[in-house]
């Protein structure tokens, strides 16, 4: 059964990214309106396929550009993710030569950076500013890999400068909202960490066989808390912001895979009035 299941979420996989990836292409070449709806609606589709319920706690940042920096498990980060708001990421540039998925990444408008390469940073956070002063939301996953779905990583600030830049009346912030992204059930049951690996995508796995396996083990539970939006001035610099969002996006993913329900409640200093509302989006 697990072999004809993965053969059926990979079949579908497939078939509705074939069919998607023109589309995509035509609205984005041409600016179209719903060129940030449509991977929204694919998205949801493939979790749907994949057996994958979606538990969403607060509200993302609406209106003008954002940047959202969450916790970096697994290949999954960016369809659940896509799923609730349209979002371009930040990603290593090793991806946009990847089958398919490098493909994908560009038609999600990805921005791509040069890992490790200090003189690039100024231009890679130049060009994420230009794209949140267009109100682009971006996702940025500043532990800089992935995890063992297990624990949170420490951030790394450098490209957090985004968040604030010069304009002609003088300092403009953009909202940094934290975000947690915690697997935590596994067919309806709590998942414990021997399980929570075989859905991270971390160290030197092969991407092909862990999706595969991945597909094999069933449907799964994913926790998603935004939390509210910090600024760099609130916070004083990027340095302290990347700290405190580190402190709240690690109790966000300790208080999902705690099995405890709800929203956190995480609020540190720094964090502007927002609306806390909790959201269920199943997708089975």
């Amino acid at each position: 059964m697990q072999r004809i299941r993965a053969i059926g979420c990979l079949t579908g996989f497939l078939g509705l990214t074939l069919l998607s990836i023109p589309i995509q292409w035509v609205a984005v070449k041409l600016n179209l309106p719903w060129r940030d709806a449509y991977p929204v609606w694919y998205h949801r589709t493939i979790l749907r396929l994949l057996g994958i319920r979606l538990i969403v706690h607060g509200e993302p940042v609406r209106g003008s550009g954002a940047l959202l920096i969450a916790n970096h498990t697994s290949w999954l980060d960016m369809p659940v993710l896509s799923a609730v708001r349209p979002v371009s990421f930040v990603a290593k540039s090793e991806v946009s030569s990847w089958p398919l998925f490098g493909l994908l990444a560009e038609l999600q408008r990805t921005i791509f950076v040069v890992r490790n390469a200090r003189a690039k940073t100024g231009e890679q956070r130049d060009k994420m500013q230009s794209r949140l002063a267009e109100g682009d939301a971006i996702v940025l996953f500043p532990e800089g890999t992935s995890s063992d779905g297990n624990r949170v990583l420490p951030f790394n600030s450098s490209l957090l400068g985004a968040a604030q830049f010069k304009i002609a009346d003088g300092a403009r912030d953009v909202p940094v909202q934290p975000v947690s992204v915690a697997y935590t059930r596994l067919h309806g049951l709590p998942m414990g960490r021997e399980y929570r690996p075989f859905f991270a995508w971390y160290g030197d796995m092969e991407l092909v066989p862990h999706l595969w396996e991945a597909f094999m083990l069933g449907p799964i539970d994913v926790v998603i808390e935004f939390h509210p939006p910090l600024t760099i001035s609130a916070c004083g610099s990027r340095k302290a912001l990347s700290a405190r969002a580190e402190a709240i996006v690690s109790a966000g993913v300790a208080h999902a895979l705690a099995g405890l329900e709800g929203p956190s409640g995480v609020v540190h200093a720094g964090a502007e009035d927002h609306d806390h509302v909790g959201i269920a989006v199943a997708h089975r």
